[in-house]
């Protein structure tokens, strides 16, 4: 893979993950119509998530388990930013130390526990992708 491909597919990773985290809390915020502000946050990020497969198949020509490693790198580093703004937010909140400790946890099990279903799940889309295009 060349430089330039690599710093690609490593920078749109990142954009991303880091929009991932910002959707995730900034949708967060609003205190009415909670279900309607998390549907709507699911919604922008299946929107990305999609995007991300498609770019990684479609312009960057990456083979099914690179993109869907690719993208599971970036639901990972989307849960590593959720999960600081989780233990930001308990730290101004007054949270116990008890939940404190499990939130530090979570910088660790987040990112894993949403990476392997987002690396399922792009894996079988990049496949019927090729599939369906034929041979891209």
């Amino acid at each position: 893979m060349s430089k330039s491909l690599r710093q690609s597919w490593v920078r749109t990773a990142v954009l991303l993950g880091i929009g991932y985290a910002l959707v995730g809390i900034l949708f967060a915020v609003p205190n009415t119509h909670v279900k309607a502000w998390r549907l709507a946050a699911w919604v922008v990020s299946a929107i990305g998530y999609a995007a991300h497969i498609a770019y990684e198949r479609l312009r960057l020509q990456n083979s099914p388990g690179s993109a869907a490693r690719h993208v599971a790198v970036a639901v990972a580093l989307g849960a590593f930013g959720l999960a600081v703004g989780a233990n930001m937010h308990s730290l101004s909140a007054g949270s116990t130390n008890q939940h404190r400790q499990l939130l530090l946890l979570a910088l660790g099990i987040w990112p894993v526990m949403t990476a392997l279903p987002a690396f399922l799940v792009a894996l079988g889309t990049s496949v019927v992708l090729t599939r369906a295009l034929g041979r891209v």
